[in-house]
């Protein structure tokens, strides 16, 4: 690799010819809208960053079918070596995704004395610190704003913009095609199968959307937020996940009459007794701002103890957003390696604080079942909350079919574990029918 003067002294003289060299890593949606960007900022490049910058080669599979996306099919290679080894290359861009050989590649790289920009959500929420300490060691930048949301600039906020604040909570709409989902079930009434066969229709939804509609997809970028906003590292096991598959029409509306929206959140917190972090639908009042964040469109919300509230909000996901936040962080590696400062905001994961489990946080619940209608019943379920320490702010008896009823209870903030407990003892009882619901208040 040699020393890091030897490697300062062979970048800068690639920068004397005013153009650096750009790897890339994949020609998928994301690859092929980064090469779109590029050529689009062709003009743009030389006054804006005082070099040029040029993508010699791009790392694919099939190079028959890539030679289509690209004007110069010569720079296409299915060689990893060509790249690594290849000493003009300053900068790689990893957009193949997945764990290997993503890892393998991007370690590689930085220990070659490359730069890596990536978009790899599901390598930084397993195995971020790895990454970190590899881009600390050879001196190099890593940068990773696409990996969270999109389009949206919110890791260099974090990391700088916002560092003069203790971060105490980050809330947000991070996944794109549950939220395009929640918008078609709450505006048209759809029940929940008929909005994801057009989120796929749409091309919204992958052939697969477990990781979407799971909440798996939104749970990496939390975990990934919640390290960089609490100075702490949270990895994706950390996040307790819950998808949007069980929410109906029926939930919608009520919400609806409660004046809420029903929205998958990502919830960091950082408090007293340590970090929560979770995905899981919530009921969410109106007037609050995530409850207007519609269709694909994401946001995040930050509560600062010097900023108070900020919230960013953007396109989410897709090839031009996404490849919007790269090319950012592209620009930003050119910027420091002009002034030879290349990894001066590495790993900001300098504290060690506990994980909260999910049994003692509190929150607000909304509780919808279908229970005998007869005298007595109310009593009883009342009893057994009030039995686990589970105070109800509303207990609503909502319609009746044949010799049911359906009761919609919405409690206090209460502690997770009691609340659990309270639903255990009521789905023994005989009166008991069906918990139809049981969602999250924010």
């Amino acid at each position: 690799m040699g020393s890091p003067f030897s490697q300062f002294r062979e970048m800068r003289r690639n920068m004397k010819n005013n153009k650096i060299q750009v790897a890339l890593l994949g020609l998928g949606t994301v690859g092929t809208g980064v090469y779109k960007v590029f050529e689009n900022q062709k003009t743009e490049m030389l006054p804006k960053l005082g070099v040029e910058l040029e993508i010699s080669k791009i790392l694919v599979r099939n190079l028959e079918k890539a030679a289509a996306k690209v004007s110069d099919p010569s720079i296409l290679t299915n060689n990893w070596k060509e790249i690594a080894e290849d000493e003009t290359i300053d900068i790689v861009i990893e957009v193949m995704g997945g764990m290997e050989p993503a890892r393998t590649y991007i370690l590689e790289a930085l220990k070659s004395g490359k730069n890596v920009v990536t978009a790899n959500k599901d390598l930084i929420a397993s195995d971020g610190r790895v990454l970190m300490d590899a881009a600390k060691e050879s001196g190099k930048d890593f940068l990773f704003e696409a990996a969270v949301a999109g389009g949206i600039p919110i890791i260099r906020p974090l990391k700088q913009c916002l560092a003069g604040n203790c971060i105490s909570e980050v809330v947000g709409i991070v996944n794109g095609t549950t939220n395009f989902i929640l918008t078609k079930m709450t505006e048209e009434n759809m029940e929940f199968g008929d909005a994801l066969a057009l989120a796929t229709e749409l091309g919204y939804a992958e052939a697969d959307p477990t990781a979407d509609i799971e909440g798996l997809d939104a749970a990496r970028k939390v975990a990934i937020i919640a390290s960089i906003a609490f100075n702490s590292r949270v990895t994706f096991d950390d996040v307790y996940t819950e998808g949007i598959t069980k929410i109906t029409a029926r939930d919608i509306r009520y919400a609806k009459e409660m004046g809420c929206h029903i929205k998958l959140l990502g919830m960091a917190r950082n408090t007293e007794g340590g970090i929560e972090v979770s995905v899981h639908p919530m009921l969410i009042n109106s007037r609050h701002p995530l409850a207007s964040v519609n269709d694909s469109f994401n946001a995040v919300f930050v509560h600062g103890d010097a900023v108070g509230d900020t919230m960013f909000y953007g396109r989410g996901a897709g090839e031009l957003p996404t490849a919007s936040a790269i090319v950012g962080d592209v620009f930003d590696v050119v910027r420091n390696m002009k002034y030879g400062c290349t990894g001066r905001i590495s790993c900001t994961c300098y504290k060690e604080l506990p994980m909260k489990k999910m049994d003692d946080v509190v929150s607000r619940y909304f509780m919808r079942m279908q229970v005998e209608d007869r005298p007595g019943v109310l009593a009883s379920v009342t009893s057994v909350f009030g039995n686990n320490v589970v105070s109800i702010e509303q207990f609503i008896q909502k319609r009746k079919e044949g010799e049911l009823a359906e009761i919609v209870v919405i409690t206090e903030e209460v502690v997770e574990r009691n609340f659990n407990d309270a639903v255990k003892i009521l789905q023994t009882m005989d009166m008991i029918k069906e918990i139809s619901a049981v969602i999250r208040v924010y």
